[in-house]
């Protein structure tokens, strides 16, 4: 007879890494259940789940000191312990009480069955010792602990020195709900801890780095940031987690780029000789370029001539001459044989950039056309709302290479669009767009095409992939000679005097025949969409956002904190400010992104002709609008909107030679809520960079590595980005040097592993794109 072979229940179990191994088999179905619903599953999961903070195990002290809210830790001899059935509601509860020989302190807990309770009667026997931890409440005039975590002197601790100096390590506080308090956590961890060997937890961090960083182990910086005996413990341990979330996604982004670098892409080498469309640009510019232009310039310059592919992000507040510095780029690869497309996000700022540069180039624009000069290249436009003869002529041109610089909205990424040699890829306002629909673009070139994206605002994840060192970037920080200064406060919206000022003062530079904008995050009352308006919800910053009325604008309004605030609306908004003795004989016109685009158009030109004095507008005005003579920007209920948008509208004044000024109106209390952080910061500054760290301060990280942004959900455990740059740049050059010697980690395989767990599959391909 054969013999049967036996197979241990947990045999499966335990040939999974231990990392990996299911929670339910280290703890148990019935304990793992609820861990599950927080997405902690694995063992890994657990272990990562780090405590959001340590509290102080307190001070012994008297009973008779304990004050409510204060967290302590007492020693004291218990007195009685008994179980009771509690008379208004079900369940059972014991109560214990302890005495220091002259204070009495009680204990509670509370349980659906008595049996539930036994264990703690069965350790709570009077006479014995303990020491008691928790947070003291106030009962009926009696101090009490209500389940209290407890060491039993003889029991729990062999005396009371060792009782003493359990009591005094660091408490973990875990990051927990309601249905898993952190106390339980904190078991579960030690279940788990008690069952790991070094063994069980190779480390992703080579021996080399971790040496020249004096790093602990990962098998030791599990127990220390977990079970700590000191400060000093979950100092290090922290330390050496920051440290491995930097340095495993730089050696991911590092390989990453030495594979982009790779690539092949079309070098588009400046082409010398008066005759070019580059030089004779130059020649017959009105002004001179800035330092900062040149500088930027040969940059872009030297990374298009080259036949790896650029990526390259241009930074530049509005009016620091982002577009003439795209503009010459185009240029270069146009006469170098190529083609340049220049996606915008918006219909109106695809068509203001067409007409922007047709107006700079003049005749070099219109090749082969009437009044074109000679070796002129052509710019044409794409748009979704071109009529079907105006799309058939600008694919063609697009298509035979006729059109050096085709410059389009999401049309585009169509598949109908062809390029003959699309050699460079232009994303204006690169947050507005998808790492998926800038690939679209750049798939279209027969190489890899260069890229070249510009913001006048980073966005969180910019500041971000900067800090880690993903982008190349050029930063315009001097603003041309003639534009002007723009001031930026906050109106409480509730003050009417202030709100009359507002009005009073916009009608004040609309007397000098200069032209005022009101923003709306709402087209119409109660509308659920924003119109593209990057506002801020409360369940996103957690805030209680004030009540008003449109018409508190003009009164008292209620007072901030209330609940269900309805938001300013363009179509109720322009009819109130036409009935305000303000606003008498002032034409008012309303745009927003239900308006045909003809209707939209026209009424932009009424704007900047002059005929419209104050236009009452939804976000569609953020980018691409460019009126001189506006110099009032008011925007209402500006705490619902982001960082970022709120310094794209302020953008739109001060584009001339007036001086402008921004008023932020909003319902804020005095307290320091983010709303008021993000307005003071625009009041404060009107640099880019400073305003998106900000922004990235108060959302945290978001997932900078993936397409999600909202601060939730980050890859980042416990690096930030900001607080941790000269960590993360350590790490990157770790990182490089590792790379440098072993490209494809092959000696490194626990690197390896640890990138392709710890940056999931989206992820990793996000960064392919990006």
């Amino acid at each position: 007879m054969k013999e049967q072979v036996v197979v241990p229940a947990d045999f499966e179990a335990a040939t999974i890494p231990f990392l990996e191994r299911p929670l339910s088999k280290l703890l148990g179905t019935r304990t793992a259940a609820p861990l599950a619903k927080m997405g902690l599953e694995t063992a890994g999961d657990l272990l990562r789940h780090y405590p959001r903070r340590y509290a102080e195990p307190g001070t012994l002290t008297d009973i008779s000191e304990l004050k409510p809210g204060e967290h302590v830790t007492v020693m004291a001899k218990i007195s009685s312990a008994t179980i009771r059935h509690m008379r208004s509601r079900a369940g059972a509860m014991l109560n214990a009480r302890v005495s220091d020989g002259v204070h009495d302190l009680s204990l509670t807990f509370f349980a659906k069955r008595q049996g539930v309770l036994r264990m703690h009667e069965d350790k709570l026997r009077p006479g014995r010792v303990g020491l008691f931890t928790g947070t003291v409440s106030d009962y009926r005039g009696e101090r009490q602990l209500a389940h209290p975590d407890y060491v039993i002197v003889g029991l729990d601790a062999d005396d009371e020195d060792q009782a003493i100096a359990e009591a005094a390590k660091p408490i973990p506080m875990y990051p927990a709900t309601a249905a898993v308090p952190t106390w339980r956590i904190e078991r579960c961890v030690a279940t788990v801890l008690g069952q790991m060997h070094e063994a069980d937890v190779p480390d992703p961090l080579p021996d080399s780095v971790r040496a020249a960083h004096r790093l602990d182990t990962l098998f030791e910086s599990f127990r220390r940031i977990h079970q700590p005996d000191n400060d000093d413990d979950w100092r290090r341990a922290r330390r050496r987690f920051r440290f491995e979330e930097a340095f495993i996604v730089q050696a991911a982004l590092v390989r990453r780029k030495a594979a982009h670098a790779s690539l092949e892409a079309t070098a588009r080498p400046l082409v010398a000789g008066p005759k070019t469309l580059l030089s004779r640009f130059d020649q017959q510019l009105p002004f001179a370029l800035t330092r900062g232009q040149i500088q930027v310039g040969h940059e872009i310059s030297s990374d298009i001539g080259s036949a790896h592919p650029m990526q390259r992000l241009l930074q530049g507040d509005v009016g620091s001459g982002k577009t003439i510095v795209a503009l010459r780029a185009m240029l270069q690869v146009v006469d170098a044989g190529g083609q340049a497309a220049l996606l915008a996000p918006t219909e109106v700022l695809a068509a203001q950039h067409a007409r922007s540069i047709e107006s700079m180039l003049g005749e070099l624009a219109f090749g082969g056309m009437l009044g074109g000069a000679e070796g002129a290249t052509r710019v044409v436009l794409l748009t979704g709302s071109m009529t079907t003869a105006q799309k058939r002529k600008a694919l063609l041109d697009a298509a035979s290479g006729a059109a050096g610089i085709v410059i389009g909205t999401h049309a585009l990424l169509s598949d109908n669009v062809q390029f003959a040699d699309l050699g460079l890829v232009v994303v204006d306002e690169q947050h507005r767009f998808g790492v998926k629909q800038r690939d679209a673009l750049r798939a279209k070139g027969g190489t890899v095409p260069h890229l070249l994206v510009m913001t006048a605002t980073p966005i969180p994840r910019t500041v971000a992939m900067t800090v880690f060192g993903d982008l190349e970037v050029s930063t315009l920080k001097e603003i041309p000679a003639g534009r002007a200064p723009v001031a930026t406060h906050i109106v409480p919206a509730q003050n009417a005097a202030w709100m009359a000022r507002t009005w009073q003062r916009a009608r004040e530079e609309i007397d000098k025949g200069r032209r005022v904008y009101v923003v709306c995050s709402r087209i119409s009352p109660g509308d659920d969409s924003s119109d593209g308006a990057e506002t801020i919800s409360d369940d996103a910053y957690g805030e209680n956002f004030g009540q008003g009325t449109p018409g508190a604008l003009f009164e008292d309004a209620t007072a901030p904190g209330a609940e269900n605030r309805e938001l300013a609306s363009v179509e109720v908004l322009s009819e109130q400010l036409r009935s305000l003795d303000a606003f008498r004989g002032i034409n008012i016109s309303v745009l927003h992104g239900r308006m045909a685009p003809a209707d939209k158009e026209a009424t932009m030109a009424s704007f900047s002709a002059g005929h419209t004095d104050l236009l009452v507008s939804t976000t569609v005005i953020e980018v691409g609008i460019d009126v001189p003579t506006a110099s009032v920007m008011i925007i209402m209920d500006a705490d619902r909107f982001g960082i970022s948008q709120l310094h794209q509208l302020r953008g739109r004044i001060g584009r001339g030679n007036l001086p402008g000024v921004c008023l932020l109106v909003a319902p804020l209390s005095d307290d320091n809520t983010d709303a008021r952080v993000r307005l003071e910061a625009l009041a404060r500054t009107t640099d880019g960079f400073e305003l998106a760290a900000t922004d990235l301060e108060l959302r945290h990280e978001g997932d900078v590595l993936g397409a999600a942004q909202s601060g939730r959900g980050s890859t980042l455990r416990l690096l930030r980005v900001m607080k941790d740059a000269d960590l993360i740049a350590m790490a990157r050059e770790d990182a490089e040097r590792i790379i440098e010697e072993d490209p494809t980690l092959a000696s490194h395989e626990r690197l390896l592993v640890a990138i392709n767990s710890y940056l999931d599959e989206d992820t990793q391909e996000f960064l392919e794109r990006s």
